[in-house]
Formats: C-alpha cells, sequence, structure tokens
C-alpha cells in the first residue's frame, strides 16, 4: 500500500537521490535538492522506500532551473543532479566520499578537497546512445531514470560538446544502414582534435557498411563491435592514429588535472620502480616511464594494452593481463597506481597487496566508486589513508572521482 509523507531533503545520495528522514523511516527521492520541503509518495519496504514527487511545498535554495528540456520532459537518466546549483553539487559529493569511507571503509576521515571541472557544461566529448525501434521507428537516445527499459529520441545534450551532438543528429538519418540483427544496438561518437569518430557495438551482421560509410563521410573512424568477434576499424580516414574511443577521457580538461595530480602523489616517494595496474591505454604509464621510472604497465584490453607497448619507453614494459593474476609476479615496487572499473579490486588485489612480503611505499587508488573504493580500502587494514582528494570529471551527475594515496601503516 502506497502512503505519503511530507519530507525534507537533507542530502543527496551516491546514486543522486535526495534523502529525508521521517519517523524512523529513509526515504530517496529522485529529482530532489538539499534544502526541498516535498511531500512524497512511496511504498514502504521496512526502513527504507524510494519515493516520487507529488509536490514540492517549499523549494530549495540550492534549486536550479535544468537547461536541457530532456531532463524534466522526457525524465533523462543521463543526469541525476542538473537541479541542483553547482556548488552545492560539489559539496554533496564530498559528503558521498566521507560517508562511504566511514560506513564502509571504517576509517575516520575529513571531509576531503574536491577538484570542480574546469568546464560545467559540454565538458563530455563522447557520448553513448542506445538505437532501438520505438513504435516502428528507428531512434537513438538515452533511457528514463525511472523506467530504464524505456528509451526516449535525444535531439540535444548540454552536458556534451556540440560537435558530437551535431555528428549524432547527422548519424541519425542514417540509422537504417547499421546492423540490423540485433534488437538494441549501442553507437558510441567520440570527438578529439582530428573530428568525430563512431562506434557501433552489437550486431552480427552488417551489410551495408559501405553504404554507412558513404553517407557519414564527416566521421573520422568506424569501428564495429560485433556481438561475436573482436573490435575492428572499418573506415579510417584519420591523419594518425590514436587511442581507442573506449579508452579516452569523457572531460579532458578535468582529466588533466586528475592525471597530473596521480603523477604527482607517485612521485612524491622518488621511485624507482612503479607498477600501474588498469592502466588503460597508457597515458599516466608513459608518461612516469619518460620521467625515468621504470614502469609496469598492466591492463586486460588487447588493443589498449598494445598502444602502452608500442608508446612505452626503454626499460619499461606493458603486460597483457588481469591486474589479480599478474600483480604478485611483478612485486616488489615502491609504488602501485590502481585504477579499476567501478566494480572495484578484484578482492584478490587487496590481498597480495596487504600480504607482500616489502609493500609498496605507496599505493595511488583512483576510484569512481566511492562504495567500492571504501570496501577496497577496508581489506587493506596494514594501510592507512595519507591523502584523499576527489575530482568532479561529470558535472550535473552524482558520479565522482576519487584518488586515495595508501602508506603501509607504522608498526
Amino acid at each position: 500500500m502506497s502512503a505519503t509523507k511530507q519530507v525534507e531533503i537533507e542530502s543527496i545520495a551516491a546514486g543522486g537521490d535526495g534523502v529525508g528522514r521521517s519517523d524512523g523511516l529513509v526515504l530517496f527521492v529522485p529529482r530532489t535538492a538539499p534544502g526541498d520541503l516535498v511531500s512524497v509518495n512511496f511504498k514502504s519496504k521496512g526502513r527504507f522506500a524510494r519515493g516520487v514527487v507529488r509536490s514540492i511545498d517549499r523549494a530549495s535554495s540550492a534549486r536550479v532551473d535544468p537547461p536541457c528540456p530532456h531532463y524534466t520532459r522526457d525524465r533523462c537518466g543521463g543526469c541525476q543532479i542538473q537541479h541542483i546549483e553547482y556548488g552545492v553539487q560539489l559539496a554533496q559529493k564530498q559528503q558521498i566520499v566521507r560517508d562511504a569511507m566511514t560506513r564502509i571503509g571504517k576509517r575516520t576521515v575529513e571531509l576531503p578537497e574536491i577538484v570542480g571541472s574546469p568546464k560545467e557544461w559540454e565538458y563530455r566529448t563522447k557520448l553513448t546512445l542506445a538505437i532501438r525501434t520505438v513504435a516502428g521507428k528507428q531512434i537513438a537516445g538515452l533511457h528514463r531514470y525511472d523506467n530504464p527499459a524505456e528509451v526516449f529520441d535525444l535531439r540535444q545534450c548540454p552536458i556534451t560538446d556540440v560537435r558530437i551532438v551535431d555528428a549524432w543528429l547527422e548519424i541519425k538519418q542514417h540509422l537504417d544502414l547499421l546492423p540490423t540483427d540485433d534488437a538494441e544496438l549501442r553507437g558510441m561518437v567520440r570527438v578529439s582534435e582530428q573530428g568525430c569518430a563512431f562506434v557501433v557495438i552489437g550486431g552480427n551482421q552488417w551489410s551495408t557498411i559501405g553504404e554507412f560509410a558513404d553517407a557519414m563521410k564527416s566521421l573520422i573512424a568506424i569501428w564495429w563491435e560485433p556481438i561475436a568477434g573482436r573490435r575492428q576499424l572499418v573506415i579510417d580516414r584519420r591523419h594518425h592514429t590514436e587511442p581507442l574511443a573506449s579508452f579516452t577521457q569523457v572531460n579532458p580538461t578535468a582529466a588533466t588535472l586528475l592525471r597530473n595530480h596521480v603523477i604527482s602523489a607517485a612521485k612524491a616517494t622518488q621511485p624507482g620502480t612503479l607498477i600501474d595496474g588498469y592502466s588503460g591505454s597508457g597515458e599516466v604509464a608513459i608518461q612516469l616511464a619518460s620521467d625515468g621510472v621504470k614502469v609496469t604497465a598492466i591492463e586486460l584490453d588487447a588493443d589498449a594494452s598494445a598502444w602502452s607497448a608500442e608508446h612505452m619507453p626503454g626499460g619499461s614494459v606493458a603486460i597483457r593481463g588481469r591486474v589479480e593474476d599478474v600483480l604478485m609476479g611483478e612485486l616488489p615496487a615502491d609504488v602501485v597506481l590502481l585504477n579499476p572499473p567501478r566494480t572495484g579490486l578484484d578482492e584478490g588485489v587487496p590481498a597480495i597487496l596487504e600480504n607482500a612480503e616489502r609493500k609498496p611505499k605507496r599505493v595511488v587508488y583512483t576510484s569512481c566508486n566511492p562504495a567500492t573504493l571504501a570496501r577496497d580500502v577496508a581489506r587493506m587494514p596494514g594501510y592507512e589513508i595519507a591523502a584523499m582528494k576527489s575530482f568532479d570529471m561529470f558535472p550535473q551527475t552524482a558520479h565522482v572521482e576519487t584518488v586515495c594515496e595508501l602508506v603501509p601503516s607504522a608498526a
């Protein structure tokens, strides 16, 4: 049975929902802001419930009008907090990181410093859309936040570089030339100084590649990742090669700030040897190796590892493999860098670092998920947090990147 309560929103949770409390019940309410007084419809499930705003009875001073029409009209799930003033977004992300480290990591930490994005809008340099047939019409768009099974047709995106949006609008005129043997494809457009590249993900047969390429002469490269088989470059009009779109940063200006911080943290102990786990295309590893550090870069993706190996200075190596399989054999090292996906570290990685005969002087862990970062830190009681700093790579969303520096605990 549904019920209605009036609650004041106190904070923003990790997924972007507002959090309010009433009579021992914790309510998670999407599209609310700290300080809102809202009437909420909900179905109780014990102490926690997810609610839907019935009315905003008193709007927070942190609330702003979202500029994207899709955000309200189509209930776009791409952004979660576009309705919140940017300074408040940053403050809430700081709190999310500290709460996770306290609650899950069981560590007492100060509120981490957070570095805002140099650009709050039009910062994204790649955009992935779902491509499917809806009511007999092919569309490319994003999923609704309150019904992820539904996709709406995207026409604009104010957090994305306008060149990407323009490329997508052109691609959408030729969706009938993409693979048709899959219920839903995904497409990713990425922009660089050379122009826009396109990655098609899905399908097993693509007989109209040539027609699509002829129709889309504005694209500098077209990749295809079929359901069965490896990623393949089907059209290449680039002047020079560059890392794959899947391994380039979404927000390059903010990523530069984060990368420089990681490099500075890695160099703090003047390491002679360093292991870079989950190294991607090796941007950090190659820079450190160029600065004279003997680097071992570990990456599972074959193409990214090959790119890293090709550009790695002599004396350093790129190894293709899983970090949990390779790490033990490459220790000891003065510094270990870790930058895993949102799922965090395989449990074997903290175990290896915890039980190493000679622990690294510093572990620099870059995380895009405060919860899995805190979980992994809890699995390494032999290390203490020396420093923690967050970076806002994705304004208008609930995502936050955090660099956590760990050092061996004093005996």
